[in-house]
């Protein structure tokens, strides 16, 4: 494996992106395992050991961007040379393509299910939204395209669904979480955080992470809290352009002295030791991160049946699994909760739940796919 050089695909990073976040992961992983390793990106901060090839055609809305990055990696791909090409875009220029983003047609079924006629009438006119699944079929009807790494079950048969792909080649390989950085040692934090964010150290304390606030299930979990008993707080960590609606939102339930909005943290693990339990009732998510730091650090989850991570939760023995739109479900979930002997014994088998799933376990199946290829 020392001499394997793999190119990895991916247009942008964002501080707090999930996706992003697994790719670093992944990249200083392989690397320690002697892969050499060649970023193609719109922009990268400088990183040891990592080369970036960069492509950043200007752009002008979303489709452009698209559009534009692709062609010019698809340019990029024709000087370079690599002994395996894995894409995190629908680009069909690579023989991997690691489906972190999901299916966008599910995705786009789902949204429909909140939309009204005008919303829904926009989003089958969006020529956005027929590129990218113009894109996405282009992907997996290519001849070039021998795997698909899958983050979760989910996503692999969403994808044979949509698109007949043949099961070999679909490889499901989970995140990988540091089990060591996430750990329920983060408790140190608990009454540090709680007291700078006036959170009394007694309340039953809720923890949101992601952005994209109406994506992740934001408007729900607030319309629960007004439901909840008021030793029920809230605090959501994340950024979305519309934060102004959801703080009205809280305004117009009066719960906003039991829910903090504090934006994005460079560091979201004493958020975890400060909670008693994660919800995040998204409405399409293939494999959220959080949801595997919040297990690890030991905190029961709350998520919902079209989030992949959701395969790791047994309702009721280290968290619960409701539909998207269900709040009564989202409320029983949240007020069983509140229960400290509950809490207790969902954390234990939470992190029990995840400690298979560190990083050293995904490198090993990524390494093992990645020579399988090479010797097909």
């Amino acid at each position: 494996m020392k001499s394997l050089n793999i190119a990895l695909i991916r247009q942008r990073y964002t501080a707090d992106g999930g996706a992003e976040r697994f790719t670093e992961g992944a990249m200083t992983a392989l690397r320690a395992e002697g892969v050499g390793v060649t970023l193609i990106t719109r922009a990268w901060r400088a990183q040891g050991g990592v080369a970036a090839e960069i492509c950043n055609p200007f752009y002008i809305g979303s489709l452009w961007r698209d559009w534009g990055f692709a062609h010019a990696v698809r340019r990029l791909l024709e000087t370079k040379k690599y002994d395996l090409v894995q894409s995190h875009e629908r680009i069909a220029c690579c023989g991997i393509y690691r489906a972190g983003d999901g299916v966008h047609r599910e995705w786009l079924r789902q949204r429909m299910r909140t939309l009204g006629i005008f919303g829904k009438l926009r989003i089958w006119l969006s020529p956005y939204h027929h590129y990218v699944k113009s894109s996405e079929l282009a992907l997996f009807r290519s001849s070039r395209l021998r795997a698909v790494i899958c983050n979760s079950h989910m996503v692999k048969s969403e994808i044979q669904r949509y698109f007949a792909l043949p099961g070999h080649k679909l490889h499901v390989i989970y995140n990988g979480v540091d089990v060591q950085a996430f750990s329920p040692e983060l408790k140190r934090h608990r009454d540090a955080v709680r007291k700078q964010f006036s959170i009394p150290q007694e309340a039953t304390l809720f923890l949101f992470v992601g952005s994209g606030f109406e994506r992740k299930g934001v408007r729900m979990v607030l319309e629960a809290m007004a439901q909840l008993p008021l030793n029920a707080c809230l605090i959501v960590v994340g950024r979305d352009k519309r934060l102004k609606k959801f703080l009205q939102q809280t305004k117009a339930l009066k719960i906003e002295n039991r829910v903090r909005f504090v934006g994005v943290q460079s560091d979201v693990k004493p958020f975890y030791g400060a909670a008693d339990a994660l919800v995040l009732p998204t409405l399409y998510d293939p494999f959220p991160n959080v949801i595997l730091e919040a297990m690890a650090a030991g905190l029961p989850v709350i998520t919902s049946a079209q989030c992949g991570a959701a395969e790791l939760i047994e309702h009721g023995r280290n968290g619960y699994v409701c539909d998207a739109l269900d709040t009564p479900a989202l409320i029983e979930s949240m007020r069983a909760l509140m229960n400290a002997g509950i809490q207790k014994q969902m954390a234990d088998a939470a992190r029990s739940t995840v400690l298979p799933l560190n990083q050293e376990a995904m490198v090993e199946q990524l390494v093992q796919l990645y020579q399988g290829l090479l010797a097909g």
